[in-house]
């Protein structure tokens, strides 16, 4: 009986299994792999902007870091641009003019990127002011409370 059981089991597993199995094979995974490119000082510059550019789709990671597929194409952009001998400004130029300068994984400071640079700031000022207000109406509150304590203690003696 439990060879029979044992048997059913693995049938099951590889009953759910196969469609898994069936779908990965239908779907080809797209390598990140970029190719370095020959000239070591080149491909330092390419991995210098890749540290310098947000990947869109994981907002939080370089493109350097990022294993999505459109941080591998912005990879190879880079590196294709490089080769046909554009500068760095040029090439950032180029992604900002494409997807705006959310892209820098550290924008200019200006106008609309001024709450990004300082709102952190603001936001801590903020809360120390308002912790600052409350811990003195907590002193004075107290205070209050003690000189009526007192007053009531003076008088109910008297």
């Amino acid at each position: 009986m439990k060879p029979i059981a044992a048997l059913f089991a693995a049938f099951l597993v590889a009953a759910q299994l196969a469609p898994e199995k069936a779908l990965a094979a239908e779907q080809p995974q797209e390598s990140t792999y970029v190719p370095p490119l020959a000239d070591p000082v080149l491909e330092a510059r390419a991995k210098a902007l890749q540290r310098d550019l947000r990947c869109l789709v994981c907002q939080g990671q370089s493109i350097d870091e990022s294993n999505a597929p459109l941080a591998t194409d912005l990879r190879r952009l880079i590196r294709q641009q490089i080769q046909e001998g554009q500068s760095d400004d040029d090439i950032k130029n180029f992604l900002v003019a494409r997807y705006g300068t959310f892209v820098l994984m550290k924008p200019p400071v200006r106008q609309d990127t001024f709450f990004l640079w300082f709102g952190p700031a603001l936001l801590v000022l903020a809360g120390a002011g308002v912790i600052g207000v409350t811990v003195l109406r907590a002193r004075r509150r107290l205070a209050t409370d003690v000189e009526n304590d007192l007053e009531s203690e003076l008088r109910d003696t008297t």
